[in-house]
């Protein structure tokens, strides 16, 4: 058994439930930056997927979890994009040189895409088409083509997993983060149902998919979802001003360009439109998520400090809040119309 990205949050998870699930399974965890894991049943290899000598650290095993990825929902760059293709199609060589049988590889439930019309909740059955301007979406279904190429070959399976918003103890995930954010300010009119996945469960799910030696697709969330009432009620007061989607996605894209947000404009229709997902499948297979969303969403946060405050004195600070958003937005707006004017001027001699 090798893992990819063993040093990060779902992979160390993941090497800890195959260490204590049989001592006697021997696991490979591969980290660029890794200590020693305290199990007599794991190895610790530290080593780079774009130059190590994957036939040899693959040799032996009989599945191979590739945890390990270059980019995340906030940042995303052409360069880092084809770098995380590159590991994969190299990850997928070294399965064919080393004989490894099967593959387990990280999507995300949000290649369905949000849109109007998607069902309430979508089975691994549903069409995939994730927004077309939300390029780490598309790079995700991009990466499950590749791997299900490979498993499409002779004596070959693949576990696609397509998870939920991750989120741990004290810590939203960067996917989970970036929802926050773009719900955040100046948000669009628009409060679809959300599911948040604790990585522990998310862990669990990896190691049932290797137990059952899975060849296919599954969505991984809690039971259900948090109805936008439900989540309102759960996030508290928040500084919002609340704008049509076009305007939001307008204001979004200046504020990335500019630097002044950490969301991407693509995110503005995840906190629009539906993308929860079904995990009938997944039950099948013997797994139960120890977390429900609600309880997943609590253990993540911590209480801030407007819901301490005296509910009169919480409206004044949101009200002035709300004021301070605006007049932001205008003056980015402003900026970057200069900006590109100033693009579009001719130069003189």
């Amino acid at each position: 058994m090798v893992v990819t990205g063993a040093h990060g949050s779902v992979g160390r998870r993941v090497v800890a439930r195959l260490a204590g699930q049989d001592p006697s399974v021997a696991v490979v965890a591969i980290d660029r930056e890794a200590s020693p894991a305290p199990y007599p049943s794991v190895t610790t290899k530290q080593a780079d997927l774009a130059d190590a000598d994957l036939d040899a650290l693959f040799s032996g095993a009989d599945s191979v979890v590739h945890l390990a990825s270059t980019v995340t929902a906030g940042t995303l760059n052409p360069a880092e994009v084809e770098l995380e293709a590159a590991l994969l199609h190299r990850v997928l060589d070294g399965l064919t040189s080393a004989g490894v049988p099967h593959l387990v590889v990280m999507s995300s439930a949000m290649v369905y895409g949000a849109w109007r019309d998607n069902p309430v909740p979508i089975t691994e059955d549903g069409t995939v088409r994730p927004n077309p301007d939300f390029d780490w979406a598309l790079q995700r279904h991009r990466l499950e083509r590749l791997a299900r190429q490979w498993g499409a070959g002779p004596d070959c399976s693949v576990t696609v997993l397509r998870p939920a918003a991750v989120v741990a103890e004290d810590r939203l995930g960067q996917l989970a983060n970036t929802l926050r954010a773009a719900r955040s300010g100046v948000a669009a009119d628009g409060d679809p149902p959300v599911q948040y996945l604790h990585a522990d469960d998310l862990a669990a799910a990896v190691v049932t998919s290797v137990n059952a030696r899975y060849d296919g697709v599954l969505n991984v969330a809690p039971d259900g979802w948090i109805p936008p009432d439900t989540l309102a009620e759960l996030e508290g007061p928040r500084p919002r001003l609340r704008v049509p989607s076009h305007l939001a996605r307008l204001l979004s894209a200046l504020r990335w360009r500019s630097g002044l947000a950490p969301t991407p404009p693509g995110v503005v229709p995840y906190t629009i439109h539906p993308w929860v997902v079904a995990n009938d499948r997944l039950r099948a297979l013997g797994w139960r998520a120890a977390h429900t969303n609600e309880e997943a969403w609590v253990v993540s946060h911590e209480p801030g400090p407007l819901e301490s405050l005296p509910a009169r004195r919480r409206q004044e600070l949101l009200l002035a809040a709300a004021a301070v958003l605006v007049a932001g937005s205008v003056a980015t707006a402003v900026l970057a119309v200069r900006a590109w004017r100033k693009r579009r001027r001719p130069g003189r001699a």
